[in-house]
């Protein structure tokens, strides 16, 4: 029990950095960057912030390889209780995490666009950045189907090793349908994903973030303590 504490408390902390590099990279650096619609604007946000937006290309592959980390120590963790939904898991992270990868690399082509050391023309080199870091907006987007869908097995497996409070592991698999209707509305429906987006991904939000700590505080349940769920 003591390894299985130890191995969820460096889960905890891959998770942890996932959130802190994921957060800063997609909740602030691409939307103070990316402008729907406004190439100029776009270019203009990149040129002026050049060194963010390196910094944030940066944490956006870390949030990737720390994602990697994590799946590997849950899968470490929870693979003994159902190893097929334990690879789902593993398999959804990778994928998520290839195309985040791939998202930063738009991101960072757009940079180089908007600095000159791509050179397009003039009258080009705003509309390119402009489609680049849109590229990259709906990639992030694209990478969200993945990102809900390793939540749904993390619950399974939280439940079934009784490792983890059952209404934690609900609200996992409750968080994979709101990343997928989220992900959904922005491709069918954008104006109700406008009118959606600010809250719906709350369940989600709330459930990543008690595993997070969790993860830090308790590690997972022992048998002595297990009548009394965090």
């Amino acid at each position: 029990m003591n390894t299985n504490k130890r191995t969820a408390r460096i889960a905890g902390v891959f998770y942890l950095l996932v959130g802190i590099f994921g957060g800063f990279a997609e909740g602030y650096v691409e939307p103070k960057m990316y402008i729907a619609g406004n190439a100029a604007a776009t270019a203009s946000n990149v040129v002026t912030n050049s060194g963010l937006v390196r910094m944030g290309v940066v944490a956006d592959l870390l949030d990737q390889t720390f994602f990697v980390f994590l799946a590997l120590s849950l899968y470490t963790l929870l693979k003994d209780f159902h190893k097929p939904m334990a690879r789902a898991m593993l398999l959804f992270v990778i994928l998520a995490a290839g195309i985040g990868c791939l998202n930063a690399v738009f991101e960072f082509e757009g940079l180089q666009v908007a600095t000159g050391a791509v050179n397009f023309g003039l009258g080009t080199s705003n509309s390119v950045v402009l489609l680049l870091l849109d590229a990259q907006h709906y990639g992030l987007l694209t990478a969200q189907i993945f990102f809900g869908l390793w939540l749904a097995p993390l619950g399974y497996l939280a439940i079934k090793s009784g490792w983890f409070p059952k209404s934690l592991g609900v609200l996992l698999i409750i968080g994979t349908v709101c990343y997928l209707i989220d992900f959904l509305a922005a491709f069918a429906m954008p104006e109700f994903s406008n009118a959606i987006h600010g809250f719906i991904t709350i369940p989600s939000a709330i459930a990543e973030i008690w595993m997070v700590f969790y993860l830090l505080v308790v590690g997972v349940r022992t048998p002595k303590t297990s009548a009394n769920p965090i």
